[in-house]
């Protein structure tokens, strides 16, 4: 077999002290156990936390993008305010007569017409509260400051008592009940 040469190049001059040549690098000898331990905690704390925040997500007892609670407003407060355009009718729901007219006389006072307040008996003799109703929300000022003409009723929002000849009419109605009678409400019987 033929014997080749090859030009030599700056690969064959390697000094004779080299060290080792062609060997495999080992571990650092630096390297303890306990750093590999360390980090096996680290991750094991780590995945821990991460499941047991995973399961409060999933089960609903934590929710990552809450939906804002819906703020109640606070109703407003309507001011008294007296007007005597209004036409107002007086009816008499207890069986003390004369009751209607005296009320009357007390709303003409306050400085109503007298042209443009009536009085009359209900239909009936056992209502319960004196109530001043008003037809529209905005007739609510006006049944307020007729509640204090009166000492007082509670006011009520309801069309029962308007004029069926004229539904646009602003009228107020006073329904008289038991607490203004002479005996006060009565009370059921034990």
């Amino acid at each position: 077999m033929p014997k080749t040469t090859y030009p030599k190049d700056r690969f064959d001059q390697i000094p004779p002290t080299s060290g080792r040549v062609g060997a495999h690098r080992a571990e650092n000898p630096h390297m303890r156990g306990w750093v590999v331990l360390l980090w096996a905690a680290v991750a094991t704390v780590v995945l821990v936390a991460v499941g047991i925040f995973g399961t409060l997500v999933v089960t609903g007892r934590v929710t990552l993008f809450p939906t804002p609670e819906p703020t109640v407003a606070a109703p407003a407060v309507v001011t008294p305010v007296l007007d005597t355009t209004y036409e107002v009718l007086v009816l008499n729901a207890t069986p003390e007569s004369g009751l209607a007219s005296r009320t009357r006389d007390d709303i003409v006072a306050a400085g109503w017409s007298a042209d443009l307040v009536l009085a009359g008996d209900a239909g009936s003799d056992d209502f319960a509260t004196t109530t001043v109703y008003y037809p529209m929300a905005a007739d609510e000022a006006a049944a307020l400051a007729l509640a204090d003409v009166i000492g007082g009723a509670e006011v009520g929002l309801s069309e029962v008592y308007q004029p069926l000849d004229d539904p646009e009419a602003r009228q107020l109605t006073v329904v008289l009940g038991l607490d203004r009678t002479a005996g006060g409400a009565e009370t059921p019987a034990s």
